[in-house]
């Protein structure tokens, strides 16, 4: 999925606010990685963005994106999560979604359900909880003919 220009210049804005706030500085190496991290959807390791990134910059080292994909999250550009196997995957924040992942090959599906909204609401509610945000992962097994694990 291909990122408009106006989602570029925000998350760009963005970044540069946060730097700005927090004393740092902006540099071409975290303008690179910004780029290649808005231009990829889903959930990608820190690894797989730094091939990406690698092949425009290849002064660029791992270390340097994963302390930026960090820095993303603090900026509140990128939601870090820890599915499976101790292996952090990163994706840009937006709007708001919920998770199935395979435990046998690893999928992850993402879903939004008005159901589950409304039911976690009222659950919270019944406790005297008022939600502030949440996170939601199904974890199973594929039954699908075409997972990896089952050819």
């Amino acid at each position: 999925m291909a990122v408009s220009e106006s989602a570029l210049e925000r998350a760009q804005r963005k970044l540069a606010d946060h730097l700005g706030r927090h004393g740092l500085k902006q540099t071409r190496q975290r303008e690179a990685i910004l780029d290649a991290f808005m231009a990829t959807a889903g959930h990608h390791t820190s690894e797989e963005l730094h091939e990406r990134v690698r092949g425009e910059y290849p002064e660029i080292g791992a270390a340097t994106v994963y302390r930026t994909l960090k820095l993303f999250c603090d900026a509140g550009l990128a939601n870090a999560h820890h599915f499976r196997d101790g292996v952090t995957l990163y994706e840009r924040t937006g709007e708001h979604h919920d998770h199935l992942i395979c435990t046998d090959c690893g999928t992850i599906i993402e879903f939004e359900s008005d159901v589950i909204e409304r039911e976690q609401v009222e659950v919270a509610g019944r406790h005297g909880f008022e939600l502030q945000r949440h996170r939601h992962i199904l974890y199973g097994r594929c039954v699908r003919a075409d997972c990896p694990r089952r050819n």
